[in-house]
């Protein structure tokens, strides 16, 4: 991933109640060093995004992810080898992604699945992946965070094979109503990213007005996805904000209400209390 190029949105006014952006990749914004990853965190802060869940996508970026959780406590870590990097997985990757995974501050086993859109890794490849990465969840008991691009009935084919691990993060939710339900039926979880704001985005704008509360998280995946107004602008977490006002909207329910219900929804996804508690 690299960084994307050109003016930042404005930060906007702060939310009512914090919230957490449940999926972005921190490094990819161009946060490499401790002093880095607090400038975004606080200009996250500054919008009422008082956490993140940064996201791995291949070993450099986990072993980087799973070191930056432990920079700010606003910061927490999920790792895997993303679909398209698992043309090659061998023991010795498995070996040390389970390593990771045990780390604390790494709370979800992510961003895994299936990507039928790049042709990158064959789709055996990540099939055998995605069920190594299934097992890894269960076995951590951590949230099992899907990356799904053009392969709907496939991940939930392998899901239901395999025996989905108890908590499910459909990562930057992709699917219409009916694939929306289906996930719902089965305990997932859907995270929704700027692309729900797209005035084009008409089924995924009807799956986020019919999702049940406590199904429903937000993220960025910045710097990708920058929501509207400002698409095609770098993305960063504060971002979120954006998001989540126009999902209030679209939800016809009041701001400060969704900002709770998914601020306990993420603490409740991603053991964030539990880990707070602990420490």
């Amino acid at each position: 991933m690299t960084q994307r190029r050109g003016e930042r949105p404005p930060v906007p006014e702060a939310l009512p109640v914090p919230v957490v952006d449940a999926h972005t990749h921190l490094d990819a914004c161009g946060a490499d060093t401790p002093e880095q990853v607090r400038e975004v965190l606080d200009r996250a802060n500054a919008a009422g995004v008082d956490r993140v869940i940064t996201v791995a996508d291949d070993l450099a970026s986990a072993r980087w992810a799973a070191r930056a959780a432990t920079w700010d406590e606003r910061v927490f870590a999920a790792v895997a080898l993303h679909p398209t990097r698992t043309s090659t997985f061998t023991d010795a990757d498995r070996a040390e992604l389970t390593a990771l995974a045990a780390q604390p501050r790494v709370v979800a086993i992510g961003e895994t699945g299936l990507d039928y859109y790049w042709d990158y890794s064959p789709p055996a490849a990540q099939h055998d992946a995605f069920r190594w990465h299934i097992e890894l969840s269960k076995l951590s008991g951590k949230a099992l965070m899907i990356h799904d691009r053009d392969a709907h009935d496939d991940v939930l084919k392998i899901l239901d094979e395999e025996g989905a691990p108890s908590t499910v993060v459909f990562h930057c939710f992709s699917g219409d109503l009916d694939f929306a339900r289906a996930c719902v039926a089965r305990g997932y979880v859907l995270s929704f990213a700027g692309a729900v704001t797209f005035r084009n985005a008409k089924a995924l704008r009807e799956a986020a007005a019919w999702v049940p509360a406590e199904h429903l998280l937000v993220e960025t995946d910045a710097p990708f996805l920058t929501p509207h107004p400002f698409r095609g602008r770098p993305n960063e977490p504060y971002c979120a904000n954006y998001t989540l006002r126009d999902i209030a909207t679209l939800r016809h329910v009041e701001l400060a209400e969704l900002a709770s219900t998914v601020t306990r929804n993420a603490e409740r996804v991603f053991g964030l209390g539990d880990l707070v508690q602990s420490q």
